[in-house]
């Protein structure tokens, strides 16, 4: 029988409208922008690929949020953590939004609450647990001394969220991706009007002109692992997330920066196709669970400082003479300041003699932690729920009695290829100023857009902020006409595969980037490799995009990703030929120029593409001033309103 597609076909055919702020990307990050918009009474549009209600990474839910550093129980001040991650990231971090989402963060579960998402014990499930406050029943993780993460019960905040988007007016644009944005050349600077989408169901373009916009979309993926036969599959964040909004930026012009670090996250988008939390560790959603090895002997935690820590409770609070200690979202390399208590290293364990596999043993642990971990924590963090939680006891699994073998070198939920290490936070992403803005005017960024982005809360925070700051830039812009010409010619672009009825298909192409970027911008590179890499990717371009085919809307979206995947390619080849020396925060090694980590090389490298000329910049640490000051400088009217 044959297939007849369910939707009407509208291809061709095109909406105009106009707003005051436009908002590309219905997740975490672009649902508070556009909320933070809409709040000061400014017409707002939300362009959202899938369905808002469930869409981007949070979609599925989270267990916590990291950086609740203003709430009633914290010890801490936004100031200390933010500085801690940028120390613990080695300077290649993302000072600013550190520190906003540090300041902000609190006030954001705060509006969640508001919105109907739970952030409480308000069943009093744990009352009396040693990571809970009874009086104000939030739940704390990790640090139970400095209390400044927060276990949360994430899958019901995005539902939370469109509920909210519909109450204020927000006007949200479901199954409809963001392709292209749309400039103008104003007083010599070059500046965003707005941007062009796809229904991806009907294939009808949608064409919005705005004051400002807010670009929150994903950080790449599927660069260099994608499994053809697998597809529909993955283990942490969507598989259709895959950096438009980067691609987007590129060829507008937007400025990049860490892109030399491998960008793609692929542990959480591509390949592998299993829940990360459904092995039992000692990592994020699982920390502290009681480890044994093969024999059932338990594995000890030590603290910072190396001493054996004897009792459950002691896993969750800083060494004597430590303030805090960071965990959670940064776990690679850390250092020694900051470093939680934490399992022995893998090689140290294997001098003693533990015996592999290693398993994760909830019976051992008290109650209450025994609780939160599995069916709390596992439940809410993403995809959990159902794949874990529910299939596993309904098969039988009991936490009180059984054990969860772990993967990977034994105790973490898996091993990470060089290129890999982006699941947690601080990969390349567009560069920006105080205000969240581009180097172009009217354009913002926000979430994972960002560079050096990070979790839920992250998100959450950079998205209100960015959505604020845009809002009080279009109280005082008028609307711009767009640039018939760019209409024409995204046009052209984005339906070509539609109406070539032979050619190749996406999948193809992706495969081919994928072995591509293995190749030639693996685990070490050097000049001549990221050469012929760029060369091989220029030949897809002139030879293979031409000749891609789809069949319907839905494979026209599929397709627009992998031609977006093919030009973050080239961004992370080309950054990678920019920065000459290796540098440790950044996975990144080159066989031709050994040297690691020189103090010359210090400092954030941008790059950014003009008329097809690839410009790089260099930056500073610390470029963004002293965080706390630079901050209240700009934002006296948030904080008088009191978080609002």
């Amino acid at each position: 029988m044959e297939y007849k597609w369910p939707y009407k076909n509208e291809t061709g055919t095109e909406e105009r409208i106009s707003c005051d702020v436009l908002v590309l990307g219905g997740g975490m990050a672009g649902c508070y922008a556009a909320i933070a918009a809409a709040r000061r009474g400014l017409s707002v549009v939300l362009m959202e690929k899938g369905a808002a209600v469930r869409s981007g990474s949070a979609g599925s839910g989270f267990d916590h949020w990291e950086t609740a550093c203003t709430n009633p129980g914290s010890r801490v001040t936004p100031k200390e953590i933010a500085e801690a991650f940028i120390d613990e990231q080695g300077g290649y971090s993302n000072g600013i939004a550190q520190y906003i989402c540090c300041r902000e963060g609190w006030d954001r579960l705060l509006d969640m609450e508001s919105f109907g998402g739970k952030i409480r014990d308000t069943e009093d499930q744990f009352a009396g647990a040693d990571f809970r406050d009874d009086e104000t029943k939030l739940l704390y993780a990790y640090d139970y001394r400095n209390r400044y993460t927060l276990r949360v019960w994430g899958t019901t905040f995005k539902p939370a969220l469109r509920r909210e988007l519909s109450r204020l007016g927000v006007k949200v644009y479901d199954y409809t991706e963001a392709t292209g944005l749309l400039t103008a050349d104003v007083n010599g600077r070059k500046t965003n009007t707005g941007a062009m989408g796809m229904n991806v169901r009907t294939g009808k373009m949608l064409i919005v002109s705005a004051k400002e916009t807010v670009l929150a979309m994903s950080r790449p993926a599927r660069i260099w692992l994608f499994d053809a036969d697998l597809p529909g599959l993955c283990e942490f964040r969507p598989p259709q997330s895959i950096g438009s909004g980067h691609a987007m930026g590129w060829r507008a012009g937007v400025e990049f920066t860490m892109m030399e670090k491998s960008v793609s996250g692929e542990f959480s988008a591509a390949g592998r196709s299993y829940p990360p939390y459904g092995a039992g560790n000692n990592h994020n959603t699982w920390y502290a669970a009681t480890m044994v090895d093969a024999r059932g002997v338990e594995i000890p935690y030590v603290d910072r400082d190396g001493r054996i820590l004897k009792t459950v409770k002691e896993r969750y609070l800083p060494a004597p003479g430590q303030k805090f200690f960071l965990k959670g979202g940064v776990i690679d390399e850390a250092k020694y300041e900051y470093r939680g208590p934490e399992t022995m290293p893998f090689d140290e364990l294997m001098k003693r003699g533990y015996k592999t596999p290693f398993y994760a043993d909830l019976s051992r642990m008290p109650e209450m932690e025994r609780k939160v971990i599995w069916g709390m924590m596992v439940g809410e963090e993403g995809k959990t729920r159902v794949p874990v939680l529910q299939n596993y006891t309904e098969r039988g699994f009991d936490p009180e009695k059984h054990m969860l073998q772990s993967y990977g070198t034994g105790w973490k939920s898996a091993s990470f290829l060089a290129q890999e290490r982006q699941l947690f936070g601080a990969p390349g992403g567009i560069f920006h100023d105080w205000d969240l803005k581009t180097n172009i005017d009217g354009l913002y960024a926000a979430g994972d857009q960002l560079f050096a982005s990070d979790c839920a809360g992250f998100a959450a925070a950079t998205g209100y902020y960015a959505g604020r700051k845009a809002a009080a830039a279009a109280e005082k812009t008028g609307l711009l006409s767009p640039d018939e010409t760019q209409i024409s010619i995204e046009k052209e672009r984005i339906y070509a595969p539609f109406f070539r009825e032979h050619g190749v298909h996406w999948k193809e192409l992706n495969m081919a980037i994928a072995k591509a970027m293995r190749n030639y911008c693996g685990a070490v590179k050097n000049e001549e490799l990221l050469s012929e890499g760029l060369s091989l990717l220029s030949s897809y371009e002139e030879e293979i995009v031409p000749e891609l085919s789809c069949d319907n809307p839905h494979d026209l979206a599929r397709t627009h990703e992998v031609m977006d995947i093919l030009t973050v390619s080239r961004i992370i080849m080309e950054a990678c030929r920019m920065r000459k020396s290796g540098a440790k925060a950044l996975y990144f090694e080159r066989t031709d120029y050994p040297e690691t980590d020189p103090p010359e090389d210090a400092h954030f490298i941008t790059i950014r593409q003009e008329d097809g000329a690839v410009i790089r910049g260099d930056v500073p640490f610390g470029y963004y001033g002293d965080l706390e000051e630079e901050y209240e400088k700009r934002n006296q009217d948030y904080i008088k309103r009191g978080g609002k």
